[in-house]
């Protein structure tokens, strides 16, 4: 039998026929596995990403007070704040085809193949805009084939879970420019002190050329290559049509004005350090945003603050308060009616010392005898309730515990003076006296009602300041003397938003409650402008004053106090030594009242002066105060003094008359009734 043998050549077509079959079933098999593939990835949501945003916190005004970054400067912008043309750029020099692959550009990958084994080592990447954010969001820089592959990976899901504008706009507020910054918003703020939105052309492409290598394209490193690399960008963006000639040439032309180091250092900005960090506790610990996110999570802290008060208020605190010795000083200024804190300066070096002593615990003095006077006032005493002051031995706790106060000086009248004079001369002998008369709870009792939440002990030298409190405390307590009786709880951050805008924290109207009778606090804010009479403790810096203020000293062995207030703002001012050296005050116990008087002045200084409005069932009466009588037009001295209703003096002094036998005529015995009226009572003394 003959064998037919089949030729080479049909052989051949039918394993080239079995292989194509292969192949097919192969391809459609790969095309299977890439749609799964492809339908997974889009199944699955973006990996978490650790994108830092630097958070803003900003003044009332809306000045920027602080950036937090901790490392990585970055203010996310939409795209529609980013010029055109810096986009174009973008595109230009990093993935002129963006608009046009799937996330990886195969047509760059074979050119850039074929440029690097010509030469024998990579001297062209390939990687698209895409690509360059998988791996900024999700992966580090390693060359390895693992992280090619996730790279990969997470490029395809970034472009089946974006829109392009999404992916371009994410990649812009992402890319390092160096110097700590990130994306262009930093970039722009870095380079030239200006929002991205207002870059020019020139400007926008030397911002674009940075990222490339940010030590070898920054103009502060090397601008010779920065110049090189703008140019570059300029004639790709001519090239592809982005550009003209002429605008090429104009933005060539262009001088770039770059911020210097000074001005980098100016335009950083560091106001109230202080009150930043206290922003930062209130956002985490009462508001209950996690401290990564206050730090990264791009957020917008809206403040109370005033950025020209708490200029004022540094500026005071370091002309006056020596810097060649350890002396310290806090301030806090509030204003009474909302609560909102004005100006908050705790020490006067932050960079030294970050401690805030606007909350160290320290003894306030006889800055909290107006605390007690107002319990006085309560209970029926008067501005013109006498005692005796002179050197007392004070028996308490039922005859077992004696006290022994002294006056400043150990000055004593040795006579009866009134409530009003005691506030002036700050005589611890009437307070520890008015203090046993009341009895010590009372005191502690009307201190909660001033807002202080700590356990007093019901001492008779509670009376003179003798047990710790904060200067945010004190001045929260004076605010309500301020706020006529009403109290507002102190308020530092307005709204906080996240980087898209939405409010996650939002403080509502203003809490008022009406904790004190309005008369009562009328009459000791009149009594507490005797301070800087003539006699007063205060008096020193009267000279400074153009505007009536109310408000008290306080000193011990190691503090001196000035706490005061008009009616649009309380400010307190704590002068001393952190370990409770001892302070001369003759010298460095002035400087509280100086530092007061100073940013007082300042802080008011486009605000005409004002006044309290009588209240009902207040009267006044001019009485000659040395006999607490009603003044005539013969006595020498006569005060404009106020009193509730029934409580006033009736009788006249006929201690002056020229006649014994002659009747009084007597002064005008009502307070003004205008207010021209009361502010020329005010400018006569």
């Amino acid at each position: 039998m003959q064998v037919i043998r089949e030729s080479k050549v049909v052989r051949l077509f039918r394993w080239i026929g079995r292989l194509s079959v292969i192949a097919i079933i192969l391809l459609l098999l790969c095309a299977a596995l890439a749609i799964l593939g492809l339908l997974f990835l889009r199944s699955q949501p973006l990996p978490p990403s650790q994108v830092q945003e630097t958070t803003t916190i900003y003044a009332a005004d809306g000045e920027i007070m602080d950036t937090i970054h901790k490392g990585q400067n970055r203010v996310y912008v939409p795209i529609d704040d980013i010029p055109e043309y810096l986009i174009q750029a973008t595109l230009a020099v990093e993935d002129q085809r963006f608009f046009e692959h799937f996330g990886i550009d195969v047509r760059r990958v074979g050119g850039a193949l074929l440029s690097n084994i010509r030469s024998g080592q990579i001297v062209e990447g390939a990687s698209t805009l895409t690509q360059q954010l998988a791996r900024n969001l999700y992966l580090n820089h390693d060359r390895t084939v693992k992280r090619k592959l996730q790279e990969a990976m997470y490029t395809i899901q970034l472009e089946l879970h974006l829109s392009k504008t999404e992916i371009l706009e994410r990649y812009l507020n992402q890319i390092y420019f160096g110097h700590s910054a990130y994306g262009v918003e930093a970039a722009s703020q870095l380079f030239f002190g200006k929002r991205v939105s207002e870059l020019s052309l020139a400007e926008a492409a030397m911002i674009v050329g940075v990222p490339k290598g940010p030590r070898y394209y920054s103009p502060y490193l090397n601008m010779e290559n920065a110049v090189a690399r703008q140019q570059l960008i300029l004639s790709l963006m001519e090239r592809q049509g982005f550009i003209t000639s002429a605008e090429k040439e104009a933005a060539l032309a262009e001088p770039l004005q770059f911020l210097s180091e000074e001005e980098r250092l100016l335009n950083a900005p560091d106001i109230a350090p202080y009150f930043t960090d206290y922003v930062r506790q209130l956002a985490i610990h009462e508001y209950g945003i996690e401290e990564e996110f206050f730090n990264h999570g791009g957020l917008r802290i809206y403040t109370t603050l005033d950025a020209h008060m708490q200029q004022v208020a540094e500026e005071s605190v370091e002309r006056l308060l020596p810097q060649d010795r350890d002396l310290q000083g806090a301030l806090l200024a509030i204003e009474p009616r909302t609560g909102h804190i004005k100006a908050m300066v705790g020490g006067k070096n932050y960079d030294a010392s970050p401690f805030n002593r606007v909350f160290a615990e320290r003894q306030p003095g006889s800055s909290i005898k107006p605390f007690l006077y107002y319990a006085a006032l309560e209970q029926g005493l008067t501005p013109l309730t006498e005692m005796k002051s002179e050197a007392t031995v004070f028996t308490y706790d039922e005859g077992r515990a004696t006290y022994s106060p002294r006056n400043f000086n150990n000055s004593y009248p040795n006579d009866f003076i009134t409530m009003e004079q005691a506030i002036a001369s700050s005589d611890n002998i009437y307070a520890v006296k008015t203090l046993l008369y009341l009895g010590e709870q009372s005191l502690v009792d009307t201190l909660k009602r001033f807002g202080f939440e700590r356990d007093f002990r019901p001492l008779p030298s509670l009376a003179l300041g003798a047990q710790n409190v904060s200067l945010f405390e004190m001045v929260q307590g004076y605010s309500i003397l301020a706020n006529e009786g009403v109290k507002a709880e102190p308020i530092a951050i307005l709204r906080i938003e996240d980087r898209n805008g939405n409010v996650i924290v939002q403080e509502g109207a203003v809490q008022q409650e009406l904790v004190l009778d309005k008369a009562d606090t009328f009459i000791l804010t009149r009594m507490l402008r005797s301070v800087f009479e003539q006699g007063g403790t205060g008096f020193r810096v009267a000279p400074q004053l153009h505007r009536p203020v109310a408000g008290k000293t306080g000193s011990t062995d190691t503090d001196s106090w000035m706490i005061g207030y008009t009616p649009e703002l309380v400010a307190g001012v704590w002068i001393g030594y952190d370990m409770n050296q001892l302070i001369n005050h003759n010298n460095d116990g002035r400087l509280s009242a100086q530092i007061w008087a100073e940013f007082i002045e300042g802080a008011l200084h486009d605000r005409l002066p004002s006044l309290y409005d009588v209240p009902d069932g207040v009267v006044g009466a001019y009485v000659n105060p040395n006999s607490g009588l009603l003044a005539t037009e013969h006595c020498p001295v006569q005060k404009l003094m106020y009193f509730k209703q029934g409580t006033e003096p009736l009788e006249y002094c006929h201690e002056h008359l020229p006649d014994p036998d002659m009747a009084p005529v007597p002064l005008e015995d009502q307070p003004p009734s205008t207010i021209w009226q009361k502010l020329r009572q005010w400018w006569g003394g």
